[in-house]
């Protein structure tokens, strides 16, 4: 099993979600509202810092209306 980098994945998910919610013309506060989140875990997550739930990824894709897999590898 090949090594994974963590934070390179972390960052490819937190630019897709932030290209994914600025292409729909939201600020982050409308899509933490939508997810039902705090605005600032919605910026940490974007930023590409914490260790966020498969959930919360759920929580987000639906909000900006795409699958899982638009947001990972």
């Amino acid at each position: 099993m090949a090594n994974m980098n963590y934070q390179v994945e972390i960052n490819y998910i937190a630019s897709q979600i932030k290209k994914l919610r600025e292409e729909r013309n939201l600020s982050i506060q409308d899509l933490a509202y939508k997810c039902d989140i705090e605005r600032a875990n919605l910026s940490r997550i974007e930023a590409g810092v914490g260790n966020y739930t498969i959930k919360t990824l759920c929580k987000i894709c639906s909000a900006l209306e795409v699958p899982l897999s638009a947001v990972v590898k």
